[in-house]
C-alpha cells in the first residue's frame, strides 16, 4: 500500500479511506456500512481500508489519532475526515457535500 498511496489519492476518482485495526471492534462495526456503499457508489468512488498498524508513517502523516477514522480524499486533497462509527447516511451526506453537488 505505501508505494500506491499517493498514486491513489492523487488520482480523478475521490477515495474514501478506513483508517482501521483488527483489534478495534467499532472498526469491525463500521466494515458492513462501508462494503454497502462501495457497492452502491462503485462507479463514483473507490473504497479502501487502511490497517493503521501496517501503515504507521500514513497514519502520522494524517494524524489519525482513533479508529475508525475515515477520510475522504480527491486530487490529493483531504475533503472530509471523522472519527468514530459513522452511519450510512452520515456518510452519504458528507460525500454529497462535497464531490457530488
Amino acid at each position: 500500500m505505501k508505494g500506491n498511496f499517493a498514486k491513489l489519492i492523487n488520482g480523478d476518482k475521490p477515495v474514501l479511506i478506513d483508517f482501521h485495526a483488527l483489534w478495534c471492534g467499532p472498526c469491525k462495526m463500521q466494515s458492513p456500512i462501508l462494503k454497502e456503499l462501495a457497492q452502491e457508489l462503485k462507479d463514483e468512488i473507490r473504497v479502501i481500508k487502511i490497517d493503521i498498524d501496517k501503515n504507521p508513517k500514513i497514519t502520522r502523516r494524517y494524524q489519525i489519532r482513533g479508529v475508525p477514522t475515515l477520510a475522504l480524499f480527491k486530487g490529493g486533497n483531504i475533503l472530509w475526515q471523522q472519527s468514530g462509527v459513522q452511519t450510512k447516511h452520515q456518510i452519504m451526506e458528507a460525500i454529497k457535500a462535497r464531490i457530488m453537488n
